[in-house]
């Protein structure tokens, strides 16, 4: 199973190849290690908002980058940036989720705190055991 950590840009889509065109531009399509989650790909979304080619994630496809450059010479740095977000995106998601992570162990803790039935019933759901036999 892949993680977060493994999402790479590791090529362009076969089907939407770069072309040369009378328009003043270059459609690329970068395609993803694997499928992102919808929560990471608005966050991406959300950081290259104002870049000026707006590189971004479509929901409902997941797994390629749309954007485009005006030069075929502008390509190599405009990988290299798009690798370097999606790198910052993995952290950021990963950061995120350490966070979640934190404030539910210490909404478990408090709950083991109150006392009388509710406490005790806290307490017993809190040490239960899902790991298989």
């Amino acid at each position: 199973m892949e993680g977060i950590s493994d999402i790479k840009i590791v090529g362009v889509d076969e089907r939407r190849p770069p072309r040369i065109r009378k328009e003043p531009y270059i459609n690329l399509y970068f395609r993803l290690s694997h499928k992102v989650p919808v929560d990471w790909c608005q966050q991406f979304n959300s950081l290259l908002s104002k870049h000026s080619s707006s590189p971004k994630i479509k929901p409902d496809d997941l797994i390629f980058i749309e954007t485009w450059v005006r030069k075929p010479e502008e390509i190599e740095a405009h990988l290299a940036l798009l690798k370097k977000k999606v790198a910052e995106c993995n952290q950021a998601y990963i950061d995120d989720i350490t966070q979640q992570q934190a404030r539910g162990a210490e909404d478990r803790e408090a709950l083991g705190l109150e006392t009388g039935e509710q406490g005790k019933l806290n307490r017993i759901i809190a040490g239960l055991d899902f790991d298989s036999d």
